[in-house]
């Protein structure tokens, strides 16, 4: 097994693997109404909140059909990783989904196909099982997502946005196109997964504009800020509601990790050296050979790494990826510092010392675009440590959203005064110490899912996603 190989060292999968997916609705819950929003970000007019709507579903589906389109029958069919599904099971789970929120939730239609809701339940079958189950083929999965697609089209025009929780400024059509995103970021790491030759293509990501930051880190001022949100329109459960968090001072790091900081930690026999580690991670490193992040291995004295069926030379401008958070946390000790607590994360992406505000995104409340951060797949890989000047925060923290997920210290848990919605197995069935929070996104992750704070959250061993991290010190 060489440095970086990972096959199954992590137990079975949960359903949340990359960003968080809505399953099957249960009963449903005390909805957001709760909260007393603080004021809407989102338009106040019905055609631009469908505008908006159709926009996010129709980008979504667009992606979804590169990921699908670009393989043989056989390879979507095909368990590239007993810790992924088969693509053919993500593309009609993600028509199945519209079908039970918007079709059948909000538009209060019959089952188009009920026979099938239990195969694409994310938490009935585990998905080392999915590939034995009597699937939807290739081409009857792009029949059905599509016509669930043109029905919810129709209902998008005829339903008022407004009156109950799930249609208050289009959330549920919002949701929706949140789910397909993520699922088209868990079938990203699926092509990563995948051996063969490479599928995808994207161009590179432009060099920094300028200079890299003249600091390595940064202080945030001790002091209260508000974490979470009450007022964005499709903010999901976990990110409610908006309350006053403190912390004391802190310091932390301009950038994500690089590669070059992660090799030292290599070279200086970090993966040998038990004193960094948590010591579940150190037996997973010691049963499992891992000496590398995942994909990475050694060849005539230089680190190479598989990147979607490309081999090359590893970046050691770009941040460290596919490592998980033992991983993370081990380099954290072995450099004399340590992994930002969730709150932390936020302070420095949201809070603005000058204002005291907390805005949406590092650089301000509007939308992200291309030169504020690395979202979308528009690459197929993360940019340089130092990229996004423009999207830098007050303080000048680069890199905060997009690039690489970043694990955090914490444990996900609930906001004080969070109420499930629209059903708990969204958020609150995985709320306890098992999970890690990682915060800001990565290359893979579409913006209508990617905001100051959205949260993910992970099983600590899991190195297939898109994950990097960066490091804080106190003061």
């Amino acid at each position: 097994m060489t440095a970086g190989s990972f096959v199954s060292e992590s137990p079975e999968p949960s359903e949340h693997s990359a960003p968080s997916a809505p399953s099957a609705p249960s009963a449903p819950t005390e909805p957001f109404e709760s909260f007393a929003p603080l004021e809407s970000l989102a338009p106040a007019d019905p055609a631009d909140l469908r505008e908006r709507a159709l926009k996010a579903l129709t980008a979504a589906r667009i992606r979804t059909a590169g990921l699908t389109d670009a393989v043989t029958d056989e390879d979507l069919t095909a368990q590239h990783s007993p810790l992924m599904s088969p693509l053919v099971w993500d593309l009609a789970h993600i028509g199945n989904q519209e079908e039970l929120w918007l079709l059948r939730r909000v538009g209060g239609r019959e089952a188009m196909h009920p026979e099938i809701d239990p195969l694409y339940d994310a938490f009935e079958h585990p998905r080392s099982e999915r590939p034995k189950l009597p699937l939807l083929g290739p081409a009857e999965a792009r029949r059905y997502a599509a016509d669930v697609r043109g029905r919810v089209f129709d209902l998008l025009e005829r339903t008022p946005l407004e009156g109950t929780a799930l249609l208050d400024s289009g959330f549920a059509f919002g949701m929706i196109a949140q789910h397909e995103q993520q699922h088209d970021e868990t079938m990203l790491i699926t092509h990563q997964l995948r051996r063969g030759a490479p599928v995808l293509t994207a161009p590179y990501p432009a060099p920094p504009p300028g200079p890299p930051p003249a600091v390595s880190e940064v202080l945030v001022p001790g002091g209260p800020f508000t974490m979470g949100t009450s007022a964005e329109p499709w903010a999901l459960d976990n990110e409610r509601p908006a309350h006053v968090r403190e912390t004391g001072p802190f310091r932390i790091d301009t950038v994500p990790v690089t590669n070059a900081a992660y090799q030292a930690f290599i070279a200086d026999g970090g993966y040998l050296d038990s004193r960094w580690w948590a010591p579940e991670g150190f037996e997973q490193v010691r049963r499992h050979g891992i000496g590398a992040p995942l994909f990475w291995y050694r060849e005539a004295g230089q680190w190479l790494r598989r990147r979607f069926g490309v081999t090359e030379p590893v970046p050691d401008a770009e941040p460290v990826l596919h490592v998980s958070w033992y991983e993370a946390d081990a380099y954290a000790r072995w450099a004399g510092r340590r992994l930002p607590t969730e709150a932390e994360w936020e302070k420095a992406a949201r809070h603005d010392p000058a204002t005291g505000r907390s805005t949406r995104y590092p650089w301000g409340d509007a939308d992200p675009t291309p030169a504020h951060a690395n979202l979308g797949q528009r690459h197929l890989r993360p940019a340089p440590a130092g990229s996004y000047p423009a999207g830098a925060s007050p303080l000048g923290v680069r890199q905060l959203i997009g690039d690489v997920w970043e694990w955090t210290s914490s444990d996900f848990l609930p906001y004080p005064g969070f109420r499930a919605f629209p059903y708990r197995e969204y958020s609150e069935v995985f709320f306890g110490p098992e999970y890690k929070v990682l915060r800001g996104g990565s290359f893979a992750v579409d913006p209508v899912a990617c905001r100051g704070t959205f949260r993910n959250w992970d099983l600590p061993v899991r190195r297939q996603i898109f994950s990097g991290f960066r490091t804080a010190s106190d003061v």
